[in-house]
């Protein structure tokens, strides 16, 4: 039988269960980022928008599986010679005082990175510098003087963002946002390689225990799909919801 998981179909699930967290979480991760990059690339202090755009050119740049292990084991680099420097500190600045030395030593000596929060972390990171670009686009197209008339009636900035600038970004955001997700969600396939136990590696490990490979893939490419076949469907209906009528 060609779909005889061999009694891996609890761990195939569970991993495109760890797949879906992983891409819903650097989604938001990757709006925040883009979000704030769009607004600073708009910016009218010089400071903002030159890190804006610094960030977006480098990420952009750079192929994700590199970003990947730069951030993955470059992070966990920077955060345990951080955590050294501090350590050691604290038990200088502490010596003699038992009590305040004590609690310093319950402190870790090495912190190991979780694999999610690194592969959240980086695919949030990576997609917010497509975001920022698919966001500045959008807030660029929608008509300034629907802003000037909002401030003119008197609406605060936070009201003429949420009454008006966001209703107008989302129509014109949308396609590239849609696309960005749909890159994204197929992006997480790469956590694997940091040791998470998503769906493609439960499908090596499955695969290489069985002598399957084909039969495991086979299955991940079906559920990549039933993912991508449901995303598309709420991006059709939210582009019509926010569809601009022609006159």
């Amino acid at each position: 039988m060609l779909l005889d998981l061999q009694g891996y179909e609890s761990t195939i699930l569970s991993g495109a269960w760890v797949t879906l967290q992983v891409a819903l979480l650097s989604l938001f991760v990757a709006v925040v980022l883009g979000m704030l990059g769009a607004l600073a690339k708009l910016s009218s202090i010089t400071f903002l928008r030159w890190w804006a755009t610094l960030y977006t050119t480098v990420i952009r740049g750079i192929p994700d599986l590199i970003l990947m292990m730069l951030i993955f084991f470059g992070g966990q680099i920077f955060i345990n010679e951080f955590n050294v420097t501090i350590n050691d500190w604290l038990n200088e600045y502490f010596q003699g005082q038992d009590a305040a030395h004590e609690w310093v030593s319950y402190l870790p000596d090495y912190v190991d990175v979780s694999p999610f929060f690194a592969g959240v972390a980086t695919i949030g990171f990576i997609f917010g510098a497509y975001m920022a670009e698919t966001f500045r686009g959008a807030i660029i197209a929608v008509d300034k003087g629907q802003l000037e008339a909002a401030r003119a009636y008197g609406m605060s900035s936070w009201m003429v963002f949420r009454r008006v600038m966001f209703p107008q970004m989302m129509r014109h955001a949308l396609p590239g946002f849609g696309n960005n997700w749909l890159v994204l969600l197929k992006t997480t396939a790469l956590v694997s390689i940091i040791g998470l136990e998503d769906m493609v590696k439960a499908a090596g490990d499955a695969g290489g225990s069985t002598q399957m490979p084909f039969t495991f893939y086979f299955v991940v490419a079906l559920v990549f799909l039933v993912f991508t076949a449901i995303s598309t469907s709420l991006l059709s209906h939210a582009e019509k919801k926010y569809a601009i009528v022609s006159r």
